[in-house]
């Protein structure tokens, strides 16, 4: 197997476990959304411990191999995630968080955000 398939594969597992947290993920977004926290809720899909977002599911549990941490654009922003000077860019690729979860995966394979349908 090369790097790009076992880069695919472990995406497609990672998101074959976040898929099975949609319910849980959905109702964090729609929270974040409702309480007016932000109009862009971000997830942190991780593995190690990060200091960013509130955690809502942990490694280990029920045996995940991810930790998810509920985030806003503004804090990745605040945190210098995403540059300032780039976050119209972002605002306009951001899909309906009505319709997908935006997902920031941080791996050993570097930082990718995807956006998952609900």
């Amino acid at each position: 197997m090369d790097q790009q398939q076992f880069v695919q594969q472990r995406f497609a597992k990672m998101e074959e476990e976040i898929s099975a947290q949609k319910n849980i993920l959905s109702k964090a977004a729609d929270a974040i959304l409702d309480q007016e926290v932000s109009l862009y809720p971000i997830f942190v899909v991780h593995q190690h411990q990060v200091d960013i977002g509130i955690p809502i599911l942990q490694k280990g549990v029920d045996e995940a191999e991810w930790s998810v941490n509920a985030s806003t654009l503004e804090e990745l922003a605040t945190k210098k995630i995403i540059e300032m000077s780039k976050l119209d860019d972002f605002k306009q690729v951001y899909k309906d968080p009505g319709q997908f979860l935006c997902l920031f995966v941080l791996s050993d394979m570097g930082a990718n955000f995807i956006f998952l349908p609900r």
